[in-house]
């Protein structure tokens, strides 16, 4: 497919960040895909980071990542669960990667002694890979992160702009996605911050084809005509996305206000019937279901939420399928550490205990694995929530007291978890780390193969013997162990390569202990199996 055959829609925000422009993006692809299209989605984040990997998870939220290993940002987590596809790293790429790239362009002579410059080179080569990640698609919707007039913004506007002109007005859209906020002393919506906001793009030289007005309430039609008139886009191209019982159900708030219908013009589409029929009817499982089940939900970012994102996410999809509302108890690790699993975790019908760096909090979640463990409370740990089951068994069935991983205690006697030298990555390639490796890259990151034991609790939640999931971390399992703990009742199910990568105990209505993220996999149309059976499983305690 040539590029121009590919449509692009371009989405920006104004008045500030944190908008909601991902689920704009998210829920239009999921629109345009119901309408039968081949849509990409791709995501440009103007920070200075090569990745979000090392940054905080307070600074930036979650990290996802994709299944060929690329640590991203937590929007195309929005994008897979609503789209129900796999991205790459093609799907995402930052200011930071698009500069290193010129440099070392420009160090091995490729630009043939000319001087550097925003613009072209650095327009170009941000062009390049827009265009790259529309490859093979009908549509590619891209949203810019930030606002616009942020400086780092710019030369990503200038490539909006520049494309119009070469790829003709009929295969570019510009969506503006801007805050209406509610003044209660005055009573009143105010459309000053959207005007300013879309004042600003065009000086920049792009001008809007649709407004989506992230608004608390309603937006009046008055309100709506007085933006189209004074932002020069037609009335019916105003949008208002207000805030929603669950952000599955902007698409269907955006269908009832005939978005594609402007969609469709700009883009020439012709007419849109998308088939919405099977959305529908999980959003009303979302909103009213027939069943609830509460979940310990043991952490320790759990002052931002955000961080979790993408396992909160998993829990409603696998309540929806379940038709069953997922209450979730947050439970900070240290609280516990204080006083006690009993107070924090009685009355749950189930304990999850997610992943997470750091030793901060870590004797709370070995203490709620316990508490799991011994009470017979369906439990699901993740990734480092697996690796503390192992050390939890270790200490309290094994009696190896001062059992440990080495990233908390590098002189443990009994190391059930270790720094593993050598690794096959997501690409084949052989990987050596080390305790002074950089921090970035030295993970064991992406979609791998794991080869599961038959008859386990893992075979009869996926339904087969060979799973791909998704990792983050850097610590492995100990194999040295592994014969002492089957012996005593923990049964491995699922390996990779040799390594470790499940674990449950054998005398337990339901335990599972996982290496790899399931969350990354969840989908609102396919509920990861790991987390779909791990809430069954507490649905069925409850009763």
């Amino acid at each position: 497919m040539q590029d121009q055959t590919t449509k692009y829609i371009f989405i920006t925000g104004g008045v500030l960040s944190s908008l909601g422009k991902g689920i704009t993006a998210a829920s239009i692809g999921t629109l345009l895909k119901a309408s039968g299209f081949r849509v990409g989605v791709l995501k440009l984040d103007p920070y200075i980071n090569v990745d979000p990997g090392t940054m905080s998870p307070l600074e930036h939220g979650e990290v996802f990542v994709t299944k060929d290993g690329a640590e991203t940002d937590l929007d195309l987590g929005h994008y897979e669960r609503f789209l129900d596809t796999s991205l790459t790293k093609a799907n995402n790429f930052t200011t930071g990667q698009i500069y290193k790239s010129v440099i070392e362009k420009e160090r091995k002579g490729e630009y043939l002694g000319k001087t550097i410059q925003v613009v072209p080179h650095i327009v170009n080569e941000i062009k390049d890979r827009i265009k790259l990640a529309g490859e093979g698609k009908e549509i590619l919707i891209v949203e810019l992160g930030g606002t616009t007039g942020d400086i780092e913004g710019l030369p990503f506007l200038e490539t909006f702009r520049q494309m119009k002109h070469e790829l003709g007005r009929s295969n570019v859209m510009n969506i503006h996605v801007t805050l209406l906020p509610y003044i209660k002393v005055a009573g009143e919506l105010k459309t000053k911050p959207t005007q300013h906001s879309v004042q600003e793009l065009r000086r920049i030289g792009i001008a809007p084809h649709m407004i989506i007005l992230r608004a608390e309430q309603p937006v009046p039609q008055d309100l709506k005509r007085k933006i189209a008139y004074s932002c020069d886009v037609d009335e019916r191209s105003v949008i208002e996305a207000i805030d929603a019982a669950t952000i599955y159900q902007v698409p269907i708030s955006f269908l009832r206000q005939d978005v594609l219908t402007p969609i469709s013009e700009q883009l020439q589409l012709g007419e849109l019937t998308p088939k919405m029929d099977e959305w529908n009817s999980l959003v009303n499982r979302i909103i009213a279901p027939s069943g609830e089940v509460t979940i310990a939900f043991v952490g320790k970012y759990l002052d931002l939420k955000e961080s979790y994102k993408s396992l909160t996410e998993a829990l409603i999809h696998a309540g929806a399928h379940l038709d069953s509302r997922v209450k979730i108890r947050w439970v900070d690790s240290e609280k516990i550490e204080e006083e006690g699993s009993e107070k924090f975790l009685s009355g749950v019908d189930g304990i999850l205990v997610a992943g997470g760096f750091g030793q901060r909090g870590v004797e709370g979640k070995i203490e709620a694995i316990r508490y799991a463990r011994e009470r017979e409370i369906p439990f699901l740990g993740i990734c480092l929530g697996m690796q503390l089951s192992l050390i939890e068994y270790a200490r309290n069935v094994l009696g190896y007291e001062d059992a440990n991983s080495m990233e908390f205690d590098e002189n443990t006697r009994h190391p059930l978890v270790y720094l593993i030298d050598e690794f096959i990555d997501a690409s084949g390639t052989r990987q050596v780390r080390t305790t002074t490796s950089p921090l970035g890259g030295t993970m064991r990151l992406g979609e791998y193969r794991c080869d599961v034991k038959p008859g386990s609790k893992l075979a009869e939640a996926y339904g087969s013997e060979t799973i791909f999931e998704r990792h983050r971390h850097r610590y492995e399992a100990n194999p040295a162990y592994r014969e002492e703990l089957e012996k005593a009742g923990m049964i491995v199910s699922g390996e990779s390569e040799g390594l470790i990568e499940a674990v449950e105990v054998a005398d337990h209505p339901w335990f599972l202990g996982v290496q790899f993220h399931p969350e990354f996999t969840s989908r609102l149309q396919h509920p990861n199996p790991a987390i779909l059976a791990f809430i069954r499983a507490a649905s069925e305690s409850r009763e």
